[in-house]
């Protein structure tokens, strides 16, 4: 018999090397391009082009680390649904990634996939979305 509460939450490992490089001022790119499944250097990357209005660029480095972040959590259980708690900093990359991913293609117009990743938020963690797409 299952779990009747559902899945327990997912609490990542740290990607050490990638989160220091980055803390110490490193390019995130150089980091990224040296820990490539790190999805906290691809949120840095994707959030850094969102902020010189390059939406195309961001989308694509959001969904590199989406994808990325999907692969890390379902080789720690997630089933593709459940929690992913914002407040455990590791689980940070993967959601930035996707808040990210949403803010992207709302700019480009692609409202399909804007959704996607706001039920995705709102499914991984509720507050998630207030902390990386305040209104």
């Amino acid at each position: 018999m299952g779990d009747l509460l559902g899945p327990e939450p997912v609490r990542l490992p740290r990607d050490t090397e990638a989160e220091e490089a980055l803390d110490a001022g490193e390019n995130p790119a150089i980091v990224a391009a040296a820990h490539p499944a790190a999805s906290v250097a691809w949120a840095a990357l994707a959030e850094e082009a969102l902020g010189d209005d390059r939406a195309i660029t961001a989308y694509a480095y959001a969904r590199t680390g989406y994808h990325r972040g999907l692969d890390k959590l379902r080789r720690n259980g997630w089933k593709g649904f459940g929690p992913v708690p914002y407040s455990h900093e590791p689980n940070r990359g993967f959601l930035r990634c996707v808040a990210a991913l949403a803010r992207a293609a709302e700019s480009i117009g692609e409202t399909d996939e804007y959704q996607r990743c706001l039920d995705l938020l709102d499914d991984c963690d509720p507050g998630a979305r207030l902390q990386l797409l305040p209104q």
